[in-house]
């Protein structure tokens, strides 16, 4: 009986080894298939989590030239219709590890897959109105569910993983972009917006649901881990609790003025019910996050460069530490006690180097004396790396980057963590404390129009700041396709 049994047993684990193995398949089949219009040429800055790119340069140069013909006769008609979808596979090797939690990264040889793809589609309502609906098929999960690293090394992986494709829609919103300027710039590259020139100085409004990283901390070199760096802390503020759900999206407004020299951001949103929730808190006057951002536009030497300087308060049902002590652990993924308030600020700079050479910062914090509520479990954080494209070996739509990320937390959250307490992405069980040290390099190469693949290495050390555990080698391979 007992044979019988581990037969059956192993059996059905090769039927759903062979179950992933198609579903992985199909998956690249489908990752190869989506590859249709964009034409070749240089890198560009696409925003966070771009979820197409816009088309440049004739469709002749395209993959299928009447698909790319098509798109800019729906554009000129008032349609935008653009898509993505990115693939990444990624492990780790063993490492040292005397003890571990619930919070923790499993120190075993392990490897996970993501998958993520996007249909936009627009709609030009009157003169400078559009609406945007982005639908959206996931699947997949981070390395041990993606806890372990505050840091975490794939800003595809969401919080909360899936086996099968599952179909959401993470924007939907509507946008007026009123022109305070009879002259005009270039498009900025925006995926989510119409290939015209913008006025210079304009003022626009956006209502929906969107990410908050759509508006604010954006950075031309390391914003977007579908064709940058992967690492959340690099991605954005990684010491800056930006309101999100689980999947990484809110709702909420944002109002922007620009003059290409200065720029003045501002946004309210919903914050989740609870700690690391799939559902906002419908509280809307009592539970918020707001956001003011001021820009500074400028060049050095001929060379454009920016620095952003970022504010953000929310009040979400947070608990401060020495609550969780008093009222028991298990409260917390949500304080009974009522709402409290956490201030966020972060400093952002990029500049260009050379014609194929730039370099940004980061630099993050936030109070630390509640629980950090949707993004990561960091209270303070230093960033910073260079972004190289292939110019000097001919390759101009290559791209290697590397960076680093240090990230610091409270004595509150030490405390917390070292009497055994679990938060939503770290969590040993006890703690030997030191900064978390993350370094990521990465290639991305351009192989066909609108194709691109990337070889990724990452490494940590002290990962969920435990000293104790690692350092931790993670190796990634990255697969995009966009129309």
């Amino acid at each position: 009986m007992t044979v019988t049994n581990t037969q059956h047993i192993s059996s059905f684990a090769q039927v759903n080894r062979r179950s992933r193995l198609r579903r992985t398949a199909s998956l690249l089949a489908l990752l190869a298939a989506a590859c249709l219009a964009v034409p070749a040429g240089p890198a560009a800055a696409q925003g966070f989590g771009s979820p197409a790119v816009p088309n440049v340069g004739p469709p002749g140069d395209a993959l299928f030239p009447d698909i790319a013909a098509l798109q800019d006769r729906l554009e000129q008609q008032g349609w935008i219709v653009r898509g993505q979808a990115t693939f990444v596979l990624q492990g780790n090797t063993r490492f040292r590890s005397p003890y571990r939690g619930d919070g923790s990264l499993s120190p075993a040889p392990n490897a996970r897959n993501t998958f993520s793809s996007d249909l936009v589609v627009g709609r030009r309502l009157w003169s400078g109105a559009e609406a945007v609906i982005d639908a959206s098929v996931t699947r997949g999960f981070g390395l041990s569910n993606s806890t372990g690293v505050a840091a975490f090394p794939n800003n595809e992986a969401f919080r909360l993983g899936s086996t099968e494709p599952t179909f959401f829609v993470p924007r939907f919103f509507v946008r007026q972009t009123i022109g305070l300027s009879g002259d005009s710039v270039p498009p900025d590259g925006d995926a989510l917006r119409f290939t015209e020139p913008l006025p210079r100085e304009r003022l626009t409004i956006t209502a929906g649901k969107f990410s908050v990283w759509d508006i604010f901390d954006d950075n031309r070199y390391a914003h977007d881990a579908r064709t940058q760096f992967l690492n959340w802390a690099l991605v954005g503020a990684g010491g800056f609790d930006y309101a999100a759900d689980a999947r990484g999206w809110t709702y909420g407004v944002a109002v922007e003025w620009e003059n290409g020299t200065w720029g003045v951001r501002g946004g309210a949103f919903q914050v989740a019910r609870r700690v690391n929730g799939l559902f906002m808190d419908p509280a809307i006057t009592r539970a918020w996050q707001v956001i003011g951002q001021v820009d500074r536009f400028y060049q050095v030497g001929g060379r454009p460069g920016a620095v952003r300087a970022i504010y953000g308060a929310s009040r979400t049902r947070q608990s401060k530490w020495g609550e969780l002590f008093d009222n028991g652990f298990e409260t917390f993924d949500r304080n009974p006690g009522g709402y409290r308030l956490k201030h966020n600020a972060a400093l952002n700079f990029e500049q260009e180097l050379t014609d194929d050479l730039g370099a940004f910062a980061r630099l993050s914090w936030n109070d630390g004396r509640t629980q950090n509520w949707m993004f990561t479990e960091m209270d303070r954080a230093v960033s910073a790396g260079l972004s190289l494209r292939g110019l000097r070996w001919d390759r101009p739509a290559d791209t290697v980057g590397l960076a680093g990320n240090v990230g610091w937390i409270s004595a509150g959250r030490r405390r917390y963590l070292d009497a055994g307490g679990i938060g939503f992405i770290t969590g040993d069980g006890r703690l030997s404390y030191g900064p978390e040290w993350v370094t990521e390099l990465y290639y991305d190469a351009r192989v066909a129009p609108g194709l691109n693949v990337a070889l990724n290495y990452q490494f940590v050390v002290n990962p969920a700041y435990n000293n104790d555990r690692g350092p931790v080698n993670i190796f990634a391979l990255r697969l995009r396709t966009a129309f």
